[in-house]
């Protein structure tokens, strides 16, 4: 039986390993500043991590600094805001000119149980820089934007970029992001050539045997709309929606 507790740990697990992936490519970038209220990675040469994020939940004064900062970063930066208290504060920030962009659910499950494979999709560790330039093409015709080739590499001590591989043809990505017992796991996503043939079930189901071997014991993420029923049926369980808000002038 679950407990209120164990929902709120997941959900805190989910949220902290995210913002740490922001952090350390933001840091790698040079690119990560801290202040009081909240932090964000700015990117000039990427749209990723590009993310202005709050320490706690937002308030009008936290909403309003935050709209000075953006106004004078010269692109884009999104504002995720997850409703886990059920505040609504979110209304501050489109008081205060910031406008919804996409959603995304907070999905986790306890690893334990291994899953069912086929042996033909592979996936690769990006270690060299061509590796690198491939991601970042693949990425970009998966997603819409553009992930640099330049923040892949040299490698981190706590996150991979892989690409997945049917026989030798290239297939897709994913970003493996670990911190104590979790495993993160994001950027996952098809080539659309590539889309309805079941590779993503392939992708997910190969990164978490992946965990379990290495011994992680819980494995978060963040779902679009697209991809949240295959997460469902892998056992996945939601637990908070996330808006992403930007600022109006930089849309």
């Amino acid at each position: 039986m679950k407990t209120m507790r164990t929902v709120s740990d997941r959900v805190s697990k989910n949220i902290e390993n995210l913002t740490s992936l922001w952090r350390v490519v933001g840091k790698r970038a040079q690119a990560h500043t801290r202040e009081e209220s909240f932090e964000f990675c700015a990117v000039d040469y990427s749209e990723w991590p590009n993310r202005l994020w709050f320490h706690h939940n937002a308030d009008e004064k936290t909403a309003i600094a935050a709209k000075d900062r953006l106004l004078t970063t010269p692109f884009r930066l999104v504002v995720p805001y997850w409703d886990i208290c059920q505040s609504q504060s979110y209304k501050w920030l489109e008081a205060h000119g910031f406008e919804k962009q996409f959603e995304q659910v907070g999905m986790s499950l306890q690893l334990g149980k291994r899953h069912d494979e086929t042996g033909a999709l592979t996936i690769k560790k990006v270690q060299t820089e061509e590796e690198a330039i491939q991601w970042e093409q693949l990425f970009l015709e998966a997603f819409g934007y553009t992930i640099s080739h330049r923040l892949l590499l040299p490698a981190y001590e706590s996150t991979d970029f892989y690409v997945a591989f049917y026989k030798s043809a290239a297939v897709g990505t994913v970003i493996l992001h670990h911190m104590e017992n979790v495993m993160g796991i994001h950027a996952m996503g098809v080539i659309p050539e590539m889309r309805r043939k079941g590779f993503a079930e392939q992708m997910m189901r190969r990164v978490l045997n992946l965990s379990i071997d290495s011994g992680f014991e819980l494995a978060t993420l963040q779902a679009s709309n697209m991809g949240k029923d295959l997460y469902l049926k892998l056992g996945f369980e939601e637990q908070f929606m996330m808006k992403n808000y930007v600022l109006h002038a930089h849309r």
